[in-house]
């Protein structure tokens, strides 16, 4: 069953426009709470949010949904969406929400769940929600005396601080390293540094005045120019990157170059692995990996099993068969041990305990694998009909995959955040993938204005 408001990251949508818009959010409230409410006991959601301007507005209509059908909430404030996990699980609540779009722009806005354990909403959950925000919800309305409360968590921030903080090796310190934070103006503005210093290590930031405006303008783990040149500028040891809600993470190494989340899952995966501690010696990647990932993994003893994209469907499939580490080539990395979804800074804490313990320097640590040049491109959506369903076009992409044959990979898929179809194209000869890729697109883009014409 296709899905009406939930992508394959929550809801999300330019604020003050469908979806996200005070009513519709308020129908959200209410569904959530309604789907989760507990009659043995009074029920409780926990609410997050990054540094938005339309984290207020949208706020206030999710609480004020929850507590109309009986739900006490718990506000949090700006924090990190692996934080409002954590609390969710600390807390006993019996759902949370963080309220964020992650690394867009900031008149974007998105809403994410997570059931009672930490782990985000499958499908069948979300649609069972969007059943409900279709339908007429006011016989749910709790009376006057079953009204949820609303109460602020003072020590959020201190609380998921220690979360993090306890996740790096007690035997280590990052003191002698110089370290540069980029927090995108975001939700973790105010703790990433904080976790970093009191480990020891001398931190610069950038992108810790958020202003509701900025987040994720010109920094962040999307924008790292500004990061490098500052880890040069500097003469640090290493730069990290996190974006807006600080759930994905990049690296910056000592030469300013980037290490993107492909290097940092061989990183962490060869440290787990070679400390007995990566489970079934297995790591869960998803279908835009570089395929040079897969076999340096696999030629130091390390199985790969592929998903589709999305950080949930990583955590799905490690929960599935019982690995322990998985991730995104865009940085989210999932740390089962410690988190139930991506972490951003205690994925960072794992390759900063690797630096210190390989004794190199992060360019060093990072040279393990040459990844197969990949072209990525980015077609607006602009046609009332989706390209990729048509027969003609299914065609064009598998004669251009059989011209690739088993040197290369094509990828094309529509995205599930934002409205754009994006086309992966990876081989072992870079103009001939620019090739293909410049011929999908193009074929992309003749489809949608033939159908546009036909309206």
């Amino acid at each position: 069953m296709t899905k009406k408001f939930f992508g394959t990251d929550g809801i999300r949508g330019v604020a003050n426009t469908f979806p996200i818009t005070p009513d519709i959010v308020l129908k959200i409230g209410m569904a959530v709470g309604i789907k989760f409410a507990c009659d043995q006991q009074k029920s409780r959601v926990v609410i997050g949010k990054d540094t938005r301007l339309s984290g207020y507005m949208i706020e206030q209509a999710l609480t004020s949904g929850l507590v109309a059908t009986g739900l006490d909430v718990f506000l949090v404030g700006p924090v990190p969406t692996p934080a409002v996990a954590m609390l969710t699980k600390s807390l006993r609540a019996n759902a949370g929400i963080m309220i964020s779009a992650s690394h867009n722009p900031y008149q974007d806005n998105g809403i994410k769940i997570f059931h009672h354990n930490g782990n985000k909403l499958n499908d069948q959950t979300e649609q069972e929600i969007e059943q409900l925000i279709l339908q007429d919800l006011n016989n749910y309305l709790a009376p006057p005396c079953s009204l949820g409360k609303v109460k602020r968590i003072d020590d959020a921030k201190g609380r998921y601080i220690e979360f993090v903080k306890n996740s790096f090796p007690r035997q280590q310190s990052l003191s002698g390293l110089k370290i540069i934070i980029d927090c995108a103006n975001g939700a973790s503005y105010n703790i990433a540094p904080t976790v970093l210093r009191e480990l020891g290590a001398t931190v610069l930031e950038i992108g810790t005045q958020p202003d509701g405006f900025n987040i994720n303008h010109n920094c962040g783990s999307t924008k790292p120019q500004a990061l490098q040149e500052k880890v040069l500028a500097e003469q640090a040891d290493i730069g990290i990157a996190l974006d807006g809600d600080a759930d994905r993470l990049l690296i910056v190494d000592d030469c300013g170059n980037i290490i993107d989340g492909d290097k940092l899952i061989a990183i962490i995966a060869e440290k787990l692995h070679n400390e007995g501690k990566l489970k079934q010696d297995t790591v869960a990647i998803t279908q835009m990996s570089n395929l040079a990932l897969e076999d340096y993994l696999n030629y130091i003893g390390i199985n790969t099993v592929r998903t589709n994209i999305g950080d949930r469907y990583v955590l799905e499939a490690m929960q599935k068969y019982g690995y322990n580490f998985g991730g995104e080539q865009s940085g989210h990395l999932i740390l089962s041990d410690y988190s139930t979804t991506g972490d951003g800074l205690l994925a960072s804490l794992q390759v900063l305990s690797a630096l210190i313990s390989s004794k190199q320097k992060s360019h060093q640590l990072a040279n393990i694998f040459t990844p197969n040049p990949q072209v990525l491109k980015n077609i607006s959506l602009t046609s009332k009909q989706n390209p990729l369903l048509q027969e003609d076009v299914q065609n064009f992409i598998h004669l251009k995959q059989q011209k690739l044959g088993n040197k290369g990979r094509i990828l094309v898929r529509k995205s599930g955040t934002e409205n754009l179809i994006r086309i992966m194209v990876e081989g072992k000869k870079l103009t001939e993938i620019q090739e293909i890729s410049e011929e999908i697109a193009q074929k992309l883009s003749s489809f949608q204005y033939q159908n546009k014409k036909s309206f």
